[in-house]
């Protein structure tokens, strides 16, 4: 069964607690129930104390939601949680845009977790590769029994790896298919219970064992193609629509300076890391609202755009015809089960929203939203520049700053927005002006 967007007024354009009224009844939620998981900021102190040490309080940030994606035919609204303004904007209308070819299609193109276990101080690398790679099976088995539990789910490990590395060190890489966790805790059990049998077989010092957050054996791939209607900008109301031809036209140029702003990231690792960073935008909001470790999945992407040697883009944009097509594929390691979601009552309430049924199923959102972020600063870059659409979202916070109130806060933004000046003093002065009128009423 599949949710439809809601007939009435966009989001953005409603109040606090009618947006709450409508996400509710969107997602079956009670209301009440919403409102706890999200006044300040989902986390009670209390609890907080519980998660890590030295609590002192809570830092919270905006959680919100991007409606209009489709991925692999599911409709969602996908939960959110940034600082920056425009982020949640950028992906909804990038969603909405795509969803006009079909949406997202989106697969897990691997789903194992890897644990390095290092050894040193090896004086025949090579011959303790062969004795190593020898006992695949005693070390399956010894990895297996370090997680009962997890076997008994139809998960565990799967398969061994030895390298040498030189200069008398072997690393033992141990695939894990962690199901529906993160996975972390498991694949560290599993190095620890297996370290010392792996440093007599290689006959050398037992070094770490750890995860590797390069997860390349647990990665996702998204795909999706933008028509000619999703890269034209909508003209104003009053103007007459565009004819077939010019509307092919205008998306051709479009989508020529798409491929083109890619192929820039392709070729300049500079450029790359601002598309990326792009990219990250989308998935580390959708790694936070769900209480998966953003730090983890950030050094796995950067890790894996440098795996050539060469620092790339994670996605890729080719125009074909009056169409547009962009690809992402990368490492992303998460879970719906364990760790911060057994006690964020607003990490549990994300992944309620979602109707996710794996982690894999979460891995694949998470990549469309970060593909649809990049669309979004593309077409902003290659249109109007990445400034207009962000400044004026971003009017909102100078305005809250200078003091505006409730409905203050829009009409002193729509002053910024028009003069084109966003800084405090300029809407200190609107601000004044306003009150002074009366129009704040």
């Amino acid at each position: 069964m599949t949710r439809q967007d809601p007939p009435h007024a966009t989001l953005y354009k409603l109040a606090l607690e009618e947006r709450r009224r409508v996400a509710s009844e969107h997602f079956a939620i009670d209301l009440e129930e919403l409102a706890n998981c999200l006044d300040c900021g989902g986390l009670e102190p209390a609890t907080a104390d519980k998660i890590v040490e030295n609590v002192l309080g809570t830092y919270a940030l905006p959680f919100g939601v991007a409606p209009h994606f489709v991925v692999n035919g599911r409709r969602l609204w996908v939960p959110m949680v940034v600082e920056e303004p425009s982020v949640i904007a950028a992906a909804s209308s990038a969603a909405k845009r795509i969803s006009l070819g079909g949406g997202f299609s989106a697969s897990v193109v691997d789903r194992l977790m890897t644990v390095q276990i290092e050894i040193h101080a090896v004086d025949d690398e090579q011959r303790a590769c062969k004795d190593i790679l020898a006992q695949s099976e005693e070390l399956l088995r010894m990895a297996s029994e370090q997680v009962p539990n997890l076997v008994a789910r139809g998960g565990g490990p799967r398969e061994l790896e030895v390298r040498p590395l030189g200069q008398g060190f072997v690393v033992v890489h141990m695939h894990v298919d962690c199901r529906d966790a993160m996975g972390a805790n498991l694949v560290n059990t599993i190095g620890e219970g297996i370290g010392p049998r792996i440093a007599q077989l290689g006959q050398g010092t037992l070094g770490l064992r750890i995860l590797t957050n390069l997860c390349d054996r647990r990665r996702v791939r998204v795909e999706c193609r933008v028509p000619a209607e999703g890269l034209v900008k909508r003209r104003a109301d009053d103007s007459p629509p565009l004819g077939a031809a010019d509307l092919r036209n205008q998306a051709v140029v479009i989508a020529e300076s798409m491929e083109q702003a890619s192929r820039f990231a392709e070729l300049d690792p500079y450029r790359a890391a601002t598309h990326n960073k792009g990219i990250m935008n989308g998935i580390d909001s959708v790694v936070i609202a769900t209480g998966n470790d953003y730090r983890a999945v950030e050094a796995g992407a950067h890790a894996y755009a440098a795996r050539s040697g060469n620092y790339r883009p994670l996605a890729i944009w080719r125009r074909r015809g009056e169409e547009l097509h962009g690809c992402i594929e990368l490492p992303l390691a998460l879970g719906i089960v364990g760790g911060t979601l057994r006690v964020h009552p607003a990490a549990k309430l994300a992944l309620r929203m979602l109707g996710v049924r794996s982690a894999g199923e979460l891995a694949q959102v998470a990549a469309a939203t970060g593909l649809a972020s990049n669309f979004a600063a593309l077409l902003a870059l290659v249109t109007d520049g990445i400034q207009k659409g962000h400044m004026a979202l971003h009017a909102r916070g100078v305005a809250t700053q200078a003091g505006a109130l409730g409905a203050e806060v829009e009409r002193v933004a729509n002053e910024l927005a028009r003069s084109q000046r966003f800084d405090l003093e300029t809407a200190r002065l609107a601000l004044e002006r306003l009150r002074s009128t009366g129009a704040a009423s």
